[in-house]
């Protein structure tokens, strides 16, 4: 077992952001992350998922698109797809934007899983429990906001990564 820890503590960060259709929360997310580790210069598998399966294939909500490309960050390549039983052994985190999608994974977790699932907002201090709101149904200005959300959980990956880097 120390073996498996060992070498899971000495690889990079595999991180997957999960919302409902992977169009606007999590892609969002993915991008900030991308642009913030690229930044910091720290080598990271990033990805994004959904829980359902409506939108698998498509390219992120143009407004999600125009957001990020806004903050300096492209996410026009992105692709919606759904989470997959093997999802849960790929990535060492799993950050969900609400609860009902921690939910949804928790039921769809593998036995042999070995992901931690969190709510993405929970490694921002001050806003533990708290949901990315979802943009989809609001105006332009949620994305705005859904964007600074993730912007600050990407930062605090990204100081963890830091952290876990120059400790190893």
């Amino acid at each position: 077992m120390d073996d498996v820890r060992n070498d899971r503590e000495a690889r990079k960060p595999a991180i997957l952001f999960l919302c409902l259709g992977n169009i606007c929360r999590s892609p969002l997310a993915e991008g900030a992350a991308r642009a913030a580790f690229a930044a910091a210069g720290i080598d990271a598998t990033l990805d994004s998922a959904g829980t359902g399966d409506w939108h698998v294939g498509h390219p992120p909500d143009r407004r999600a698109q125009a957001e990020a490309r806004r903050r300096g960050a492209d996410i026009g390549g992105l692709r919606a797809r759904q989470l997959v039983p093997g999802d849960f052994r790929r990535f060492d985190l799993i950050l969900a934007a609400d609860d009902t999608n921690l939910r949804d994974a928790l039921a769809l977790a593998p036995g042999d899983a070995t992901a931690e699932l969190r709510l993405m907002l929970d490694l921002v201090p001050g806003r533990t429990g708290e949901s990315v709101a979802d943009p989809y149904y609001g105006d332009d200005g949620g994305f705005a906001a859904t964007w600074d959300d993730v912007s600050a959980v990407a930062a605090a990956l990204v100081t963890a990564a830091a952290s876990a880097e120059s400790s190893g």
